[in-house]
């Protein structure tokens, strides 16, 4: 499942390529997880402003609203000229005056959704229970153990939940508890200030350098220009299960935490 460093990747790719692009057409393929909410002759005339991103959602800025696309479990967004005809996984296609932006989803999971602004409902029905964004400013040390201090759950149920840091997925979760040296299964009201300090250093650590290496591509995530992430190649725990930690040689163990799975080093993450 791409994670918020694959959609921060996947926005870098082609951003700028596409601001200032105007809309020629839009076409749907099969339904994606959500409806488009409008017409798509509608988006017909407007102009791309720019392309951000908010948790694991690309937000394109239009000259009238904006498109909220999400990659679900198996989506990736392509742009460029040339393209074949889509395929059957194609379920989104939007042409514009300096490119195709497509987005294949084999599994559907994927949607585009406009609105007419951020704060309608429509956009909030999505993006309103996000929390902090990990790479930004406004993710402060404090602040982060004061919502930990309220949940009484695991510390990586937590992280998975968004609401304390925002798009901190299955991947980056593990790198990042290793990398503070707490374990997954500690209740995240009973990390101490420090120890929270070292966890929020330590997500934005991870986060960056996914980013920089691309993201992971585990399976088929590429980006804009079809281009796969490498971090998966230097984790410390993630998938890594029986394997000897690269720190002190103990075995990685990997256990199941809300349907998905963990990893970590009994020897170097602490209760």
């Amino acid at each position: 499942m791409p994670e918020l460093p694959e959609v921060e990747v996947t926005r870098l790719s082609f951003a700028d390529r596409i601001a200032g692009a105007r809309i020629e057409s839009v076409q749907m393929g099969k339904p994606l997880r959500w409806p488009l909410g409008c017409k798509p002759s509608v988006l017909a005339g407007q102009q791309v402003l720019a392309v951000r991103r908010r948790g694991k959602y690309l937000l394109v800025d239009l000259s009238d609203g904006l498109l909220l696309i999400h990659l679900g479990m198996s989506g990736s967004v392509s742009f460029g000229a040339g393209f074949p005809l889509p395929g059957k996984h194609d379920h989104f296609e939007m042409v514009t005056s300096l490119g195709t932006l497509r987005l294949n989803d084999p599994r559907r999971f994927g949607a585009v959704v406009y609105a007419r602004g951020e704060n309608t409902p429509a956009a909030q029905k999505l993006l309103g229970r996000l929390g902090v964004e990990p790479l930004s400013d406004a993710f402060e040390a404090a602040a982060f153990h004061q919502a930990l201090k309220l949940r009484n759950t695991a510390i990586k149920q937590v992280l998975l939940g968004g609401e304390a840091v925002v798009g901190v997925g299955n991947i980056y979760a593990s790198e990042a508890l290793f990398l503070a040296g707490i374990r997954p299964t500690t209740r995240a009201s009973r990390i101490s200030k420090p120890r929270a300090a070292l966890l929020h250093g330590a997500i934005r650590q991870v986060l960056a350098q996914a980013v920089t290496k691309g993201g992971s591509t585990l399976r088929d995530f590429s980006n804009a220009q079809g281009e796969s992430g490498y971090f998966q190649l230097e984790a410390m725990v993630y998938d890594r299960a029986g394997q000897p930690c690269k720190v002190c040689a103990t075995p990685v163990k990997s256990i199941r935490q809300g349907q998905r799975s963990t990893f970590y080093c009994m020897n170097c993450q602490k209760p």
